[in-house]
């Protein structure tokens, strides 16, 4: 019997894809059903479906998984964010290594030798950092996050995988945005003053950031914004306002005026102490990103004669951490704020044998590579859509000896390894690090070694 919408069936979930959604077969039929485990004996409701798969919905439990567990969060379907909260960590874990496996086996064609997950000691308040949508419907304001593929803003002040203290700074931006009249961004119709509420926090130093997004140059009573957030909450070491008046997905502008207090806060990673300044690039897990980093620095086997290239290399941390064992850090990023940042915390860290250039990585490494420098290991930590292929080919005819490429996204990186492999370099080593507990996102650390001469 041909399958159709709103269709009931039972189903038995037998694999899980890494955006938390079960699969399981009906009459030779792939059915994606999000928040099931493995295991999982479901009736399924079906919603759409294609030619040779379809996608469905719980609506009702028949028997559980062992892996299935509550939900905490209220807004666990609604928001999207938190995929895997249904089901253990531990099973969480493994299918994350597995999908970073079957990536550089199915996308990159290399299968280099796994270490096991390196998985967080907490799957909660982990996160330093929040960038909250604000939206006023039914006469009350929502902060939150987007839900799946809409601008509808799910109301969510205390996300569970934010620290507490975020909760309290989001209540005063409320009750100021009623007591003041600030209007808030509308999506649709491109108006509105208040877009987002960004806070940071150095999970290690206790320092918060506030700062709010706006499509305009200034708050309304911005000193009784700055009075009522310092009256809740007394880590608060800066209180900034970010310009953002482009009709734009990207969250924040190019432009920060500070309303009180530092600039940035400062955090201890790897024993150093960084300078965080809002359009910083800081990974969002301080504790899982000292491992991440760590095993990147056996990945590249310093011994204090190498020069090191740290490409995309944002505030410097990774860079940095292992200058102490290095001959000599090159660090290369596109934003200048980020890069004033690294340089400035090499000097609070009495690093001497440091720099740090402003431009774009390719760019930058063709630069390099044309005066002559020879890096003995090359640092990758690109954004999601990974390395372009004039980057990879720069870096192979650079000739290190080993190339560490971290990566928040493992498609992109098993492609890229790929593409290394055609240039002489082969992907011998890779570990998960798990930045992200509970989404659908996970941190990789590969060593790649030079195998003969790039092209």
């Amino acid at each position: 019997m041909e399958l159709k919408k709103n269709d009931r069936i039972n189903l038995k979930i037998d694999s899980c894809s890494v955006n938390g959604s079960g699969v399981g077969r009906h009459n030779g039929m792939a059915i994606f059903v999000p928040a099931t485990a493995v295991g999982d004996e479901i009736t399924a409701h079906i919603l759409k479906v294609k030619k040779s798969y379809a996608f469905a919905k719980v609506e009702s439990v028949i028997t559980p998984s062992a892996d299935r567990i509550e939900p905490e969060c209220p807004v666990y379907l609604k928001c999207g964010g938190c995929v895997f909260l249904h089901m253990t960590y531990e099973a969480e874990s493994k299918l994350k290594a597995a999908h970073v496996a079957e990536c550089f086996k199915r996308i990159g064609g290399v299968m280099p030798e796994f270490e096991p997950i390196i998985a967080a000691e907490a799957d909660s308040r982990y996160r330093n950092k929040a960038q909250y949508p604000v939206a006023f419907e039914n006469g009350e304001i929502k902060t939150g996050f987007y839900s799946p593929h809409s601008h509808r803003v799910v109301h969510c002040p205390d996300c569970r995988l934010q620290p507490e203290e975020f909760e309290g700074i989001l209540a005063v931006f409320a009750q100021y945005i009623k007591e003041n009249g600030v209007s808030v961004y509308d999506e649709t119709a491109h108006r509105g003053l208040l877009r987002h509420v960004y806070i940071r926090k150095g999970s290690a130093s206790g320092e918060i950031m506030v700062c709010a997004v706006i499509n305009g140059k200034k708050l309304p009573a911005e000193e009784k914004l700055v009075a009522a957030l310092l009256e809740k909450e007394k880590a608060i070491k800066s209180i900034v306002v970010n310009i953002n008046t482009k009709d734009t997905n990207v969250i924040l502008g190019d432009k920060c005026r500070t309303l009180w207090g530092s600039d940035y806060i400062t955090d201890i990673l790897c024993g150093l102490k960084f300078r965080i300044s809002p359009l910083s690039f800081y990974q969002v897990n301080r504790n899982q990103a000292e491992k991440l980093y760590n095993k990147a620095a056996e990945y590249a086997g310093l011994t204090g004669s190498e020069t090191v290239m740290d490409l995309y290399c944002g505030a410097g941390t990774i860079g940095l951490s292992m200058a102490k064992n290095a001959k000599e850090i090159i660090g290369v990023e596109i934003v200048p704020e980020a890069v004033e940042d690294a340089k400035i915390n090499a000097e609070i860290n009495g690093i001497t044998n440091s720099r740090f250039i402003c431009a774009d990585a390719a760019q930058a490494a063709q630069m390099l590579k044309d005066e002559g420098a020879r890096p003995d290991v090359i640092i990758l930590d690109p954004p999601r859509k990974g390395c372009s292929p004039d980057m990879i080919k720069t870096a192979a005819q650079m000739c290190p000896e080993k190339i560490v490429y971290v990566s928040c996204d493992p498609a992109t990186l098993a492609r890229d390894c790929g593409i290394f492999k055609d240039l002489g370099y082969t992907a011998v080593k890779a570990t998960p690090v798990d930045l992200f507990p509970r989404t659908g996102h996970c941190e990789t650390a590969a060593l790649l070694v030079r195998t003969v001469s790039a092209i």
